[in-house]
């Protein structure tokens, strides 16, 4: 009995692959075996450096919340105790945006943690 090697299936699938290749430079975007490689890596790098920004931007946001602090005459840490013991439930992400885009309004939060606590 001759070999059925599902022929259509695998072309469709291969004919994916590169259509999915599109903007990769040279054999990546021409040859399956290579295209079918830099998808896979692309894949992995894609969600890795997703992980890799979200630190990154927790860091810019703790940075910017520290520069701010200080320039009140406080530290940072203890303005995080502070403002935990105020029941000021307010995340990194907003501070470090409020104390960046309104500073007004963040020095207001820094008087109100500091009067709390």
């Amino acid at each position: 009995m001759p070999r059925a090697t599902n022929a259509p299936a695998s072309r469709a699938r291969r004919k994916r692959t590169i259509k999915a290749s599109k903007g990769y430079r040279l054999r990546r975007s021409k040859l399956f075996r290579y295209a079918k490689d830099a998808q896979m890596k692309g894949k992995y790098w894609s969600y890795r450096d997703r992980k890799v920004r979200a630190r990154n931007m927790r860091a810019l946001w703790i940075t910017r919340l520290t520069a701010a602090v200080r320039a009140l005459g406080a530290t940072y840490s203890r303005f995080i105790e502070a403002l935990k013991k105020a029941g000021i439930e307010v995340d990194r992400k907003i501070l470090s945006d409020i104390a960046v885009k309104e500073p007004q309004v963040f020095n207001e939060i820094f008087k109100a943690v500091q009067a709390k606590a």
